[in-house]
């Protein structure tokens, strides 16, 4: 089943767009003509569907795309600017940080769809995603250095995504980078050439799909936290979680299907 419009308010059929297809959620910017900047409203717009997909046991899997030539250019400049006040600004930067926190603990993986141009906060949201698979053609780069203000909060997600010194070299010139080289440094998962970017998310989409559902769940629910953690507590921590991933049935399905040489028949999440 699929379906074209926001369970949210209104502005979300505007700014942001979503679809619902087979257990995966397509969320789409939709400010093409001010190259999808990050407002108040399309935060906001993102943060309720973030929200509603957290609370929803049957998805499966999250794309984050963009219409128009470029995924997204950060900061909506002309907003921000309008109210110069610090108040205000720390207003505004906690909620970007809310929305990118909270696609970073989406109890299912998230693929940001990355066309044309990705800067500042844009670049932060590619670095917040699970993976993130991009045009050959798309660019990277977190500017606000040009424009006397250092990425403070792209910062966060970038230096936990490449090297630190990849990530310090990025934010210090404000300098593109294109996308092989944000594939090299390990900003982006996959590089395709443009035509065929649509078939490559879809074919990671249905590869995830194709997982049990359990599992993915408790996959992405482990593998932010440990990275944090110190080797033995990491350790720890993921052996307690394979252990209650073994007494899911879908554990038992797999292995049983496995060695029973037939396909596993996953529960529906859900149920």
């Amino acid at each position: 089943m699929t379906t074209m419009t926001s369970s949210n308010t209104a502005v979300n059929d505007t700014i942001l767009q979503r679809e619902d297809k087979d257990g995966a959620v397509y969320l789409t910017l939709n400010r093409p003509d001010k190259f999808n900047t990050l407002s108040e409203a399309m935060m906001t717009a993102l943060q309720c569907e973030l929200d509603d997909i957290a609370a929803d046991p049957t998805v499966r899997c999250v794309v984050i795309a963009a219409n128009g030539r470029g995924f997204c250019a950060g900061h909506d400049l002309k907003e921000m600017r309008a109210t110069p006040d610090q108040s205000y600004y720390q207003s505004l930067f906690r909620q970007c940080s809310r929305m990118m926190r909270s696609i970073v603990d989406l109890p299912v993986p998230v693929i940001a769809k990355v066309q044309g141009m990705a800067t500042a906060a844009g670049c932060q949201l590619v670095a917040s995603c699970d993976l993130a698979i991009a045009g050959r053609s798309a660019s990277f780069a977190v500017s606000g250095i040009n424009l006397g203000l250092f990425c403070s909060t792209p910062a966060v997600a970038l230096s936990r995504s490449i090297a630190p010194k990849r990530a310090f070299d990025m934010l210090v010139t404000g300098e593109f980078v294109d996308a092989d080289t944000a594939a090299q440094w390990g900003l982006l998962s996959g590089v395709v050439d443009d035509a065929d970017l649509d078939a490559a998310v879809e074919a990671k989409v249905a590869t995830i799909l194709s997982k049990s559902p359990a599992a993915v769940r408790y996959g992405k629910a482990m593998f932010h936290p440990q990275r944090q953690m110190a080797l033995e507590e990491a350790y720890d921590y993921a052996g307690d979680v394979m252990a209650d991933n073994m007494m899911n049935p879908d554990a038992g399905e797999g292995i049983d299907a496995f060695l029973g040489k037939r396909k596993p028949v996953w529960a529906q999440p859900g149920h």
